[in-house]
Formats: C-alpha cells, sequence, structure tokens
C-alpha cells in the first residue's frame, strides 16, 4: 500500500488538522502512535511465537533420538507456550481491568477541547 492510504486512515483518526489548508500534526497524534506502537508488538508476538514453534519442530525433526537434543525441542516449546500464555494472560488482565473499572487500557485517548 502507498502513503497516501496510511495518510487517510490517519485523517480518520483525527490526528491531524487542517490549517491554512495544510494538515498539521496535533496532540491526538499519540494516540494514533500509541495504537501503532500497539498493533506492531502484538503482530512481532506472533510471529515470535511461530518462529519458536517452526524452531521447536526442526529441532525435533533434527534430533535423531539424541535424548539432549529432544530434550532441548521440548524446551524451545516450553518457552513458546509460556509466551503465548503471558501475551494471552495481559490481554485477560487488560480486559478484566476494562470490566471491572470501565477503563479501557488499551485505548490511549487525549482528551481535548
Amino acid at each position: 500500500m502507498n502513503n497516501s492510504f496510511y495518510l487517510a486512515q490517519a485523517w480518520k483518526q483525527g490526528c491531524y488538522e487542517t490549517v491554512d489548508g495544510v494538515k498539521v500534526a496535533t496532540l491526538k497524534g499519540f494516540e494514533c502512535v500509541f495504537a501503532n506502537i500497539l498493533n506492531v508488538i502484538v503482530r512481532l508476538a506472533g510471529i515470535a511465537l511461530f518462529v519458536m514453534l517452526l524452531i521447536g519442530a526442526i529441532k525435533l525433526m533434527t534430533a535423531g533420538g539424541d535424548p539432549k537434543k529432544i530434550q532441548s525441542a521440548q524446551q524451545t516449546f516450553t518457552y513458546a507456550i509460556f509466551g503465548l500464555a503471558i501475551i494471552v494472560g495481559s490481554w485477560f488482565v487488560f480486559l478484566l481491568i476494562k470490566t471491572f473499572t470501565g477503563i479501557d487500557v488499551l485505548k490511549f485517548t487525549i482528551f481535548t477541547q
């Protein structure tokens, strides 16, 4: 996708205002930056999980019956599953905070006039 698509999305989200015909970044632009950073972190965590599972599978297939290599592959799977559990657990904690307090921790909002 081209750069104009992302600018249009930022415009819809209120990240920019028009001042004398020029698009100017506003304080609400931090909301967009926070949302983009959070989006990138979640995607990178998913990619890291996939890569760890792939590495564990390759280690297991190439172990050739060696107990140490099999244990190393199992350890890789364990770390990948622990990482997934941490990600899902933190997501549930954020949902619990939202449910009990009504505050959406994942939505960063700057109030303006």
